[in-house]
């Protein structure tokens, strides 16, 4: 199932992720690694500030992904080399949620990259 997308306000937002370049047929395996980051912020006695996400660094839909499997933080935290800190910017940004398996991605980008501009 796929939400209709929407555009959110959103302040600044600090995360952890595991990044790394995939294929469309591999980002399944990415999700996976959600556990990782989750286990390295139990370790530390961080509670995640919001639901798991990808951040879409570059797109390449016939060729390679550069993906994070980011959760959101509290604060601003320091990575380890296996898992890296970042900071998603404020501004405007269209959102959609899917549940289930990890497919149909073309259908999902299109629906959220075919939003109107404002």
């Amino acid at each position: 199932m796929l939400t209709s997308p929407e555009i959110t306000e959103r302040a600044e937002q600090p995360y952890v992720a595991i990044r790394a370049k995939v294929s469309m047929a591999q980002p399944a395996g990415l999700a996976d690694r959600f556990g990782e980051v989750f286990g390295w912020l139990a370790a530390r006695g961080v509670a995640p500030a919001g639901a798991p996400f990808f951040r879409y660094h570059a797109i390449d839909m016939d060729r390679e992904l550069d993906v994070d499997a980011g959760v959101p933080v509290p604060m601003a935290l320091d990575g380890d080399g296996q898992v890296t800190a970042g900071m998603l910017p404020a501004g405007r940004y269209a959102t959609a949620v899917h549940i289930g398996p990890y497919d149909g991605g073309r259908r999902r980008h299109a629906a959220v990259g075919g939003l109107p501009r404002p």
